[in-house]
């Protein structure tokens, strides 16, 4: 067996031999003999000639044949170094960042300074396909090369790529392992080297160089210091592909993120959700407002103490936690800014991959507003205006406001008088069939039915939704409403048979829910009501009175006749009244 600690020695040599220093005394060193036994050889020509002079002569001549040698081993050593050092700078470079491009271009220019190479190719396999893909293609220039010039030798890529083997050729024309093949003959290719990208016994791609005037420009020692480097540049490759995956799941994650962070914000239920032990992990918007606390103020801190429904959330969020099963309730808690508000909650419990207990996600739905006013106009307006404000209740303003309405009153004509033929019963079945008629004529014009008043009906509209086209509506009302009296007129026996009066007008009124806690009604008040109620009561037997202002409006779609002025209660002058024939 070798001696290992002389083994040790000589490789200890090798590298001090290797060192520039002792490189750089050791060619002064054979320049000094150079030039020692060119002046020793001088001066023994000029010697007598004798045993010792041509002893000398001997060994000087023999010094002179071993010293090339020595001086070629010298350069050797020099050349060993600087492909070292070459390998180790391009080693910092590749590595020295992780954008894939920057990794590659680098690779490659590298690769044609180490070589020499005319041109140098970077193909890697598509992660997906498994095909080899030119990423790279470079020139000595450091030129980036076309797809149109990537005449390259696919027998030597995929043989190296397969078999995961150097390989290099000094004239391809004449090796006989290629120059039979089609691209070699074709492109006229001569030096080539060809050497795996390889990651943990795993060929990602190749690197090829070539030249396709010169032979012999490839070694086996420039096929071994490649190949060093390929692997080097295959690991910088690879990382620089992570760090690419890392990015784009990186931004995949920060965009869904994103997306849910605008879906909780977004939408109208309110969002919370606690960990196992009960501490608020997240909030949206919507239950910030529902709850009246902010985000900052909760987070991370024990639902308990800072919602001031938890009294009414406990008992929920523990029969989850216990249950590990969706809970669904409604509920009227009492908050101390709002008052009584209705909830649905649903409350689900968290779980992580492996299905264990994380904690519980609590959805609320605020039913306070919607149930508010479906309560209150589900009796005065129709099921399809309910239901457009229940879409968009940001469009009712129940506090009040000044709007122009179209108002119109309905009276039926001598009811005092017919009612005091008949007993009660009968007098209240007869009222509510022609009340009917009435509401049933204001709502198909999605009006609002303000009230009964007896056996007067009064209606507007305009509001609480906005409707171009409000007078217009009104005016087809009362048609609606005289049309169906003719007819319902015919089913009763002749002692039932009445009729109304219809006055309508158009001006400004405040709107909105008038009363105290315990009663409100939503209704208009203003000069403008009252007038279409005396329009009303100047009207005859299925007559139908309407302003001025209400006829300007829509004059373009009725037929009417003009009366003579009326001086109505409360008016100092009098003013045109128009007769409702019936629509163009």
């Amino acid at each position: 067996m070798p001696d290992s600690s002389a083994a040790k020695s000589q490789s200890d040599l090798t590298l001090i031999l290797k060192t520039p220093a002792v490189q750089a005394d050791l060619k002064a060193l054979l320049a000094a003999l150079n030039s020692a036994l060119e002046r020793q050889a001088a001066a023994l020509i000029k010697m007598p000639s004798g045993p010792d002079v041509l002893q000398a002569q001997k060994a000087l001549l023999e010094i002179q044949r071993v010293l090339p040698k020595f001086q070629q081993a010298v350069d050797a050593l020099a050349r060993e170094r600087e492909a070292l050092r070459a390998l180790y700078e391009v080693g910092q470079a590749v590595n020295s960042t992780l954008e894939i491009d920057t990794v590659l271009n680098q690779v490659m220019d590298h690769i044609i300074e180490l070589t020499g190479a005319e041109r140098g190719f970077l193909m890697l396999r598509d992660e997906e396909t498994g095909e080899l893909e030119f990423r790279v293609a470079r020139n000595m220039e450091r030129e980036t090369i076309n797809s149109s010039s990537f005449e390259v030798s696919r027998t030597i890529v995929d043989k190296v790529a397969n078999e995961g083997v150097p390989i290099v050729t000094t004239n391809a024309q004449a090796d006989p392992r290629f120059a039979t093949q089609e691209s070699i003959v074709a492109y006229s290719l001569r030096s080539i080297l060809c050497v795996p990208l390889r990651v943990r016994d795993r060929v990602i791609g190749v690197i090829y160089a070539d030249n396709r005037i010169k032979t012999g420009l490839f070694s086996d020692h420039d096929r071994d210091l490649l190949a060093a480097f390929a692997n080097q540049a295959a690991v910088a490759i690879q990382n620089a592909r992570l760090y690419e995956s890392i990015k784009r799941n990186l931004a995949a994650i920060t965009e869904m993120k994103n997306l849910m962070d605008n879906v909780f914000t977004s939408i109208a239920s309110g969002v919370i959700t606690t960990d196992i032990a009960d501490h608020v992990t997240m909030i949206n918007r919507a239950a910030e407002t529902i709850f009246g606390v902010a985000a900052a103020g909760v987070i991370n801190q024990p639902y308990t103490s800072t919602l001031s429904a938890a009294r009414d959330l406990a008992p929920l969020i523990n029969e989850v936690k216990a249950n590990e099963t969706i809970v669904a309730r409604e509920m009227t808690p009492i908050l101390p800014d709002r008052g009584p508000v209705s909830w649905r909650l649903s409350v689900a419990p968290l779980k992580d991959a492996a299905q264990a207990m994380q904690g519980v996600a609590i959805v609320v739905d605020d039913l306070t507003e919607q149930r508010f006013i479906k309560d209150t106009f589900q009796r005065y307006v129709g099921p399809r205006v309910v239901q457009q404000l229940l879409s968009d209740p940001s469009r009712l303003k129940l506090g009040g406001e000044r709007r122009v309405i179209s108002i119109l009153y309905a009276d039926i004509r001598g009811f005092s008088t017919f009612g005091e033929k008949l007993k009660p019963e009968k007098l209240v079945e007869i009222l509510n069939a022609y009340l009917g008629l009435a509401a049933d004529a204001v709502l198909s014009e999605e009006g609002t039915l303000d009230k009964f008043m007896g056996d007067a009906v009064m209606g507007f509209f305009n509001a609480p939704l906005e409707q171009a086209n409000h007078t217009l509506r009104a005016v087809r009302a009362a048609l609606a409403l005289r049309e169906s009296i003719v007819v319902y007129r015919q089913k009763v026996p002749p002692g039932e048979r009445l009729a109304y009066g219809v006055g309508i007008n158009v001006g400004e009124a405040v709107i909105g829910n008038i009363g105290n806690a315990q009663q409100q009604n939503y209704t208009a008040i203003g000069d403008s009501v009252n007038y279409a109620k005396r329009l009303q009561e100047n009207a005859k037997h299925d007559q139908i009175l309407i302003s001025l202002t209400a006829y300007e409006a829509v004059k373009d779609h009725l037929r009417v006749n003009l009366l003579d002025p009326l001086l109505v209660k409360g008016h100092s002058i009098s003013e045109p009244v128009f007769e409702v024939i019936g629509l163009k």
